[in-house]
């Protein structure tokens, strides 16, 4: 296998030392994303880190490489779908940006319905 940087291995070269080297692969695994996160912004750096670790505890609890990765896919699908996500946000925003509420306020209404209760 060709001496190249992390940033010039192409996807068969990565698949290729995953095979034949796995340990190799690791460490250079961690290496690409230690590389990464050092490049970006000094006050995004911190929740990344954090992002990465939930990231290697699902891939930790995981019992096949199959299931981390649906493991990883759903926990991306809350982020952007669930409570407080990124969808949350952008309706939000959108609320803002029409004047319809207040920065900060809940997006979801409902209905409140009034129970009487009977005598007994």
């Amino acid at each position: 296998m060709k001496n190249t940087t992390i940033a010039e291995k192409s996807f068969d070269e990565w698949a290729e030392m995953a095979r034949e080297d796995p340990a190799s692969f690791e460490q250079m695994r961690l290496a690409a994303i230690d590389q990464y996160i050092e490049s970006v912004p000094e006050d995004h750096r911190q929740r990344l880190r954090r992002l990465q670790w939930r990231i290697d505890q699902e891939r930790r609890l995981a019992r096949t490489p199959m299931n981390a990765c649906l493991r990883i896919s759903r926990m991306m699908w809350d982020n952007l779908l669930g409570r407080g996500g990124l969808r949350e946000r952008f309706l939000e925003l959108g609320g803002v940006l029409r004047g319809a509420q207040a920065p900060g306020t809940a997006t979801a209404g409902a209905e409140v319905l009034t129970f009487e209760r009977r005598a007994r």
